[in-house]
């Protein structure tokens, strides 16, 4: 608006005119500005509801100046009539500026520019993103003390601040979480993260999965459960639970695993398998003599202390079959920990380069597999397999448990 326009008087409805390049008396044309210069725009909560719905729906955008048709379109067919009675309505109650053209001789809104929108979104309940936006930036200054949280941290930027800042205090929790070597279910994350169990949306598990696996943090879907076959009977006072009838596999529960106060039998060794047919295959053809035992990938804190609390009842040597790749290594070496720091012995099963050499098919190295196995290379590790790293990376190929077990 030029410095030099001028407003009228207001009108018997307190509305002022600022004209705006009015032209030539004779062609009808020209743009003016409308507005009230009351002192206190008027109040909301008298208004009628079906105003004060439509204007939630108007606010949600967060620029301040809309175009008419834009404000009708949202509006829709079935109340076209309430947003002109709206917008006659804010305009007199001082909220708005209006800029109307003048067409066939009549003039119509074409800009409506919001003058206090923080305001109107404050009487809606709805966030002021300037300053949530502010809140979001100094908050993201605080560094998450778990580093594999940094990749869903950074993707936050694409949110909105309201929703970046609800993810920015979940990640949050999920670094006490860890911290605190905590697992349980979905819904035990969702209370201890938000107070309530459903409180996490199926939109936010969706982001979460796309930066970290869930399970790795000790959440699982439902209750988490060590499969498992054995030879043994499991013992709690004067209960006991016979795990002989046990044909395949079952499953028992960390609670359980937890209550129990001693075994009875003998087995001659653990047996950990990663990829779960082969666990299932081994469990039907070895747990009538061993322990056999289902190694959920990079396990979770919950199965680490299960295994961990089971290892003390029955103590023995462990074999550790994970798929002949670079992850299969890392994964046996994290199990490994649980034998090593109980003080029993450990061998790798079926990772070894005569199995890996022996599949019926083999796929590539990727750059991420390379740099994978020239960190592990670079700690100490058991012969086998770190001869067999080393023919990965030679021959540029890895396999899968499934072709040998």
């Amino acid at each position: 608006m030029p410095e030099t326009a001028t407003w009228t008087e207001p009108d018997a409805r307190g509305v002022c005119i600022c004209d705006l390049d009015v032209g030539a008396k004779s062609t009808l044309r020209g743009k003016r500005l409308c507005r009230s210069f009351s002192a206190t725009p008027v109040t909301l909560g008298s208004w009628p509801t079906a105003w004060q719905e439509l204007l939630a729906d108007w606010i949600k955008a967060s620029s301040p100046k809309r175009k008419w048709s834009t404000l009708l379109t949202a509006a829709g067919n079935r109340r076209v009539h309430l947003a002109d009675e709206l917008l006659d309505a804010l305009l007199r109650g001082g909220w708005v500026e209006v800029e109307e053209w003048r067409k066939s001789g009549r003039w119509l809104p074409v800009w409506v520019n919001f003058l206090d929108l923080a305001a109107l979104r404050h009487h809606f309940g709805l966030p002021d993103k300037d300053a949530l936006a502010e809140t979001f930036r100094v908050e993201s200054l605080h560094t998450l003390q778990d580093s594999r949280l940094a990749h869903a941290q950074q993707s936050l930027d694409a949110f909105s601040p309201n929703v970046a800042l609800r993810r920015l205090a979940l990640l949050r929790k999920l670094d006490v979480w860890s911290i605190e070597q905590r697992f349980g279910t979905r819904r035990d994350f969702s209370l201890f993260a938000r107070g309530t169990t459903k409180a996490i949306s199926t939109a936010e598990w969706e982001w979460l999965e796309r930066y970290l696996d869930p399970v790795e943090w000790g959440i699982e879907k439902h209750t988490p459960a060590l499969w498992l076959r054995a030879p043994i009977v499991l013992l709690r006072e004067d209960l006991h639970l016979d795990l002989s009838l046990v044909d395949d596999c079952i499953a028992l529960t960390p609670g359980t695993l937890n209550s129990l106060t001693g075994i009875k039998g003998r087995i001659g060794c653990w047996r950990l398998l990663e990829n779960r047919t082969s666990f299932e295959r081994a469990a039907r053809r070895y747990g009538n003599q061993d322990l056999v035992v289902w190694l959920p990938g990079y396990a979770p804190t919950w199965w680490r202390q299960s295994v961990t609390r089971f290892l003390t009842l029955c103590p023995a040597p462990a074999l550790i079959a994970c798929d002949p790749d670079p992850a299969g290594i890392e994964i046996a070496l994290q199990a490994a920990r649980i034998w090593d720091e109980a003080g029993l012995s450990w061998q790798p099963w079926g990772m070894d380069v005569e199995t890996l050499s022996g599949l019926p098919n083999c796929q590539p190295l990727s750059q991420n597999d390379r740099e994978q196995l020239q960190r592990l290379l670079q700690q100490p590790l058991p012969v086998s397999l770190q001869v067999l790293a080393d023919w990965m990376l030679i021959h540029a190929k890895k396999g899968e448990q499934e072709g040998a077990i």
